[in-house]
């Protein structure tokens, strides 16, 4: 969906389809991607707390529970961002064709590795002119897809076979994710993997929040605004 203008010329008043803004997020995509964001950062600290723990109290355990808060918070946090990407999987089969472009990457198209350039030397500030995207662009497609995708299937499986080793042998987690410690060698082993996928995510969620701002600055089209509406807001009418 796309609005319309009426724009006066020499030749009297010609009608003009202006791509001025297009509706391109529906509400479930911008329903879970504020939830995630959410839950990463709880994710993000809590697990940083569990990885270097706060210092042990004197007392009662009950009077001295932080840590457990700490925990159960990750946990909870864990389960909305695992429960989350199966919903958004779902939504990719059910939704519009933009809630597909995180798991189809066109790799196979030889126009997208040269946009994909064009977008790489823009954010490098070789590039006066950006192009314009109704979706994703090339870059931020491949990016959300390597970090994001990967990095959340990642830290699920990983944190998961780590959260069977509470629950025990023969739980719902030991029986789907109990593999993955013997793979990787042993226990410390999934918890440093696991660590070093939280500071991947980190960096990937900085870098992410910096080009969404860059790029309602200094771009052709909105994108934080975007994902709130659902409305990609354009800046000029030009079709390239």
């Amino acid at each position: 969906m796309a609005l319309e203008k009426s724009l006066e010329t020499g030749d009297g008043q010609e009608k003009v389809r202006k791509q001025t803004a297009v509706y391109v997020y529906e509400a479930p995509l911008r329903l879970w991607h504020w939830v995630t964001a959410l839950s990463i950062v709880v994710l993000g600290v809590t697990g940083y707390f569990i990885g270097a723990p706060l210092p042990t109290m004197p007392g009662e355990a009950m009077d001295n529970y932080l840590m457990g808060y700490i925990r159960f918070a990750h946990f909870a946090a864990g389960y909305v961002l695992a429960i989350g990407f199966v919903g958004r999987v779902y939504w990719a089969f059910v939704g519009n064709h933009h809630a597909r472009e995180l798991f189809l990457v066109p790799v196979h198209r030889k126009a997208w590795w040269k946009e994909l350039w064009h977008e790489v030397r823009w954010y490098l500030f070789l590039e006066k002119v950006p192009k314009k995207y109704i979706g994703h662009n090339p870059l931020g497609q491949l990016a959300m897809f390597c970090f994001f995708v990967v990095g959340a299937v990642f830290m699920s499986v990983t944190g998961f076979a780590l959260y069977a080793e509470g629950l025990g042998q023969g739980s719902w987690a030991d029986r789907l994710f109990g593999w993955v410690i013997p793979l990787f060698g042993q226990s410390q082993d999934v918890h440093t993997w696991h660590h070093l996928g939280m500071w991947y995510l980190v960096v990937f969620v900085m870098i992410h929040v910096y080009l969404a701002v860059r790029e309602d600055i200094v771009s052709r089209q909105s994108l934080i605004s975007t994902m709130v509406g659902g409305w990609r807001m354009f800046k000029d009418d030009r079709p390239d």
